[in-house]
């Protein structure tokens, strides 16, 4: 596996910029357990930004809204594209995006949004007639809780682990299909548009699971908790494809790139490993201290416990979240790109168009950063797009130089 440099100064490294924060009221409860921003969330297509705000509260505002606040033009976005208005905007003035909150009853801990392909086939019956966008809210109680995101109305309650909701995911292909990580050593499987939810339980984690993602295609998905293995699970036939090890202290966080070729995992070891799904194999470590620690001692010492990593939806730049700094990374770099300073930081999560990375804190406020921007090159958009449709063993296969087929296969960065 490919390393970084044992002597990397950070004041050297450029700081990322900074485009403003949302607070959370102050209450009498501040300083206290339960207020912490467990998870931040955008709209699949640009509408919404949601966080756990504490306090067992919900906040969903405008992401138009929260661009004026931040005083950043939508033009001014590294990509060139304009925030995408929803399916229902404009079809009823009671439906355009508002600002609110949803008091979930308990504490908040997953958060995830969904949107409904119509048409889409396999799943059964449209949930209450809904089409459009959907939130899911995972609780300490262990209850997961289902939103309309236009009309704040609860639609479903679903209850079935024992344990606090960690995490929540749903699959990207429209079908409302959602995992739920938890606490109980379990992932639930919930299809939202059959009318009796159906349900799979995936079980092999040992110990608490703390964070799941899906693949870009839903073919597969990765979980990750309390332990140093990382799981794919093929989500066709609901099984266990491969369990990675790499790691050396509990896992927590997990995000597949835009084409599916890689998977970035966040562990309390301080390090952040870029494995491929397709062979199973590590590529990649970014490391968070620096001379690496051995592994007896890879802790987290140092406010270097890695917290949570994202992809940009560029395929080129990754963040992630430590106890006091924000690093963005670029797959083709030896160091990190651009660094902030974060007291804190618990979650972090990238806008629909990569363009800007939340992250939000134990004391429920969220920052945010604008990505590093770069022009990709067109080497890397044809990789991403071959590589959407090509497995790592089908590249090796081609008639073409190995050196292509090792730059394909992302063994050259």
């Amino acid at each position: 596996m490919a390393g970084f440099p044992d002597l990397v100064n950070e004041n050297e490294i450029p700081e990322a910029q900074f485009i403003g924060e949302l607070l959370a009221p102050s209450t009498h409860l501040d300083q206290k357990s339960g207020q912490e921003t467990w998870t931040v969330a955008f709209a699949p297509d640009g509408s919404y930004f949601a966080w756990s705000q504490g306090r067992r509260i919900v906040r969903l505002i405008p992401w138009s809204k929260c661009l004026s606040i931040f005083s950043v033009r939508k033009e001014e976005s590294h990509n060139g594209s304009r925030l995408r208005r929803s399916p229902r905007q404009g079809s009823d003035s009671a439906l355009v995006p508002r600002e609110y909150t949803v008091n979930c009853g308990d504490i908040v801990w997953g958060l995830a949004f969904g949107s409904s392909v119509p048409g889409k086939q396999g799943r059964g019956v449209n949930i209450k007639g809904h089409q459009d966008l959907l939130l899911a809210t995972g609780l300490n109680n262990g209850s997961i809780k289902i939103w309309d995101v236009y009309t704040g109305k609860l639609l479903l309650n679903l209850m079935a682990h024992t344990d606090i909701v960690r995490d929540l995911t749903f699959a990207p292909d429209g079908s409302l299909m959602l995992v739920s990580a938890s606490r109980d050593k379990t992932l639930r499987v919930w299809d939202l548009k059959d009318d009796d939810n159906k349900m799979k339980v995936l079980h092999g984690h040992k110990n608490w699971v703390y964070c799941s993602a899906f693949s870009p295609d839903s073919s597969v998905l990765c979980s990750v908790g309390a332990g140093k293995a990382v799981f794919l699970w093929d989500m066709d036939k609901y099984t266990l494809i491969h369990k990675l090890e790499g790691h050396h202290n509990d896992v927590v966080s997990c995000d597949f790139s835009p084409d599916g070729t890689l998977l970035a995992t966040a562990s309390y070891d301080t390090r952040i490993i870029l494995w491929d799904p397709h062979t199973a194999t590590m590529l990649l470590g970014l490391r968070h201290l620096f001379p690496r620690p051995s592994p007896i001692f890879a802790g987290g010492t140092n406010d270097c416990w890695a917290r949570s990593v994202a992809f940009c939806r560029d395929g080129r730049h990754i963040a992630s979240i430590t106890d006091r700094l924000v690093r963005f990374w670029s797959i083709d770099e030896k160091s990190p790109q651009a660094i902030a300073s974060l007291t804190n930081g618990l979650c972090c999560a990238f806008s629909a168009d990569g363009s800007i990375l939340a992250a939000g804190t134990r004391d429920s406020n969220v920052n945010f950063w604008a990505c590093p921007y770069s022009v990709t090159s067109l080497q890397h958009l044809c990789r991403m797009a071959l590589r959407r449709v090509l497995s790592t063993q089908q590249v090796y296969t081609l008639a073409i130089p190995q050196c292509m087929k090792d730059y394909l296969a992302y063994r050259r960065f």
